[in-house]
């Protein structure tokens, strides 16, 4: 049971590795958007397919385009060697089209000649898009002020490189376009079963910073749900509600998440990670003291306390001192996860001593410099592993 769940956990960490470190914390990002790079490339030009000469065994092909629109080009030394409308230009490879398809070409100015990347197919309306884009230099409430209004474009290419500008963009900047918001097409976004999955964690957000009463209902209904699939996003769903609501919210959560045996260990974890994004980032919100209350909850539950102890150790919770010692002993607890998470609790513990000097050694420090003796002299290699992890 335990292996399954660990895979489960494996599997969260690989998706939130596509996020950046400093991206919406519920979003996953892009490796690139289509503004970075036109922001890289030197030309840039809208482009009709016009002919293809299909690969064989000696040759890769050819795709022949006419120059609609150039959006930018350096300039160049001969006038000839300047891109213009009307132009036919031939790129190596076949790329499938038809006559009239247009095509977004994206290239570096080398010294001899344009070194062009893959040709992207658009419309008229994609690459508008593309080219009233604010410039990646621009104030970031600027550029998401912008991308705002194409988040549920009709075209799959603009909705996504949209989404794509916000799933990169930090909580910080997100929270600071809040008076931006449409709150009711967000709210529908979040009831419309045909939301992309993807999506929800980022509209789950905003909702908890432009939404009201009104909109609880919806998110509750959404956290409440019966469910045994990994449902993407619930987390940024469950941040907004409690945004939204507070402590009575974080109450809501503690029950149907943290406490219910019959929550998933997918959706416990979400719940986890919105106590965390609370706790870095809207201190005003809900108190540290509370935050922690609710991950204590999961030390109740053998499958989830090393998560818990980790992240309790991180926020100097140095109450459960005594706790963790009866718990080692424990046969419901006998797991070298949990067993490796205690040592590093009273490992971080036995260091927490205030700067400057120091009249006597607090009692969190001396309880747990004297609590690792003991699981030095029990279990010693257990303890070296933990040394050797958290140094």
């Amino acid at each position: 049971m335990r292996l399954s769940k660990r895979i489960v956990f494996g599997l969260m960490v690989i998706l939130s590795a596509f996020a950046f470190a400093d991206a919406c914390p519920f979003c996953t990002a892009p490796a690139m958007t289509l503004s970075e790079q036109l922001a890289q490339s030197d030309v840039v030009a809208l482009a009709q397919w016009v002919k293809g000469t299909k690969p064989d065994e000696t040759q890769a092909g050819t795709t022949t385009y006419r120059i609609v629109d150039v959006l930018k080009d350096p300039g160049r030394k001969r006038i000839e060697d300047q891109l213009t409308e009307g132009d036919s230009i031939s790129l190596v490879r076949y790329r499938v089209g038809q006559p009239g398809d247009l095509f977004a070409l994206m290239g570096t100015a080398g010294i001899l000649a344009t070194e062009w990347d893959r040709p992207i197919q658009v419309t008229e309306a994609s690459y508008q898009y593309l080219a009233q884009a604010p410039s990646p230099d621009a104030p970031v409430s600027k550029r998401l002020a912008y991308y705002l209004q194409f988040l549920e474009h009709p075209e799959q290419l603009v909705a996504n490189d949209a989404y794509g500008e916000f799933a990169g963009a930090p909580y910080e900047d997100i929270a600071a376009i809040t008076d931006l918001l449409p709150r009711e097409k967000i709210r529908g976004w979040i009831a419309d079963p045909e939301t992309s999955a993807t999506r929800l964690g980022l509209y789950g957000l905003m909702i908890g910073l432009c939404g009201t009463r009104e909109d609880i209902d919806v998110l509750e209904q959404k956290i409440t749900q019966q469910t045994e699939d990994f449902r993407l996003g619930i987390d940024g769903v469950m941040s907004g509600y409690i945004l939204l609501t507070g402590a009575s919210g974080l109450d809501l959560i503690d029950e149907h998440k943290l406490k219910s045996r019959d929550a998933s260990f997918s959706e416990t974890y979400a719940a986890i990670q919105a106590i965390r994004f609370l706790w870095q980032h809207t201190e005003n919100r809900i108190s540290k003291d509370r935050l922690r209350a609710s991950m204590r909850i999961l030390l109740e539950r053998p499958d989830l306390a090393d998560l818990a102890i980790t992240d309790l150790a991180r926020w100097k919770d140095w109450s459960l001192r005594d706790r963790l010692m009866v718990l080692y002993d424990t046969d419901d607890y006998n797991d070298p996860f949990i067993k490796r998470a205690v040592v590093r609790y009273m490992l971080v513990c036995a260091k927490d001593v205030p700067e400057g000097d120091v009249a006597e050694t607090p009692n969190h420090v001396a309880d747990a410099q004297k609590n690792l003796k003991l699981l030095r002299e029990r279990d010693p290699k257990t303890v070296r592993r933990a040394e050797r992890l958290i140094n």
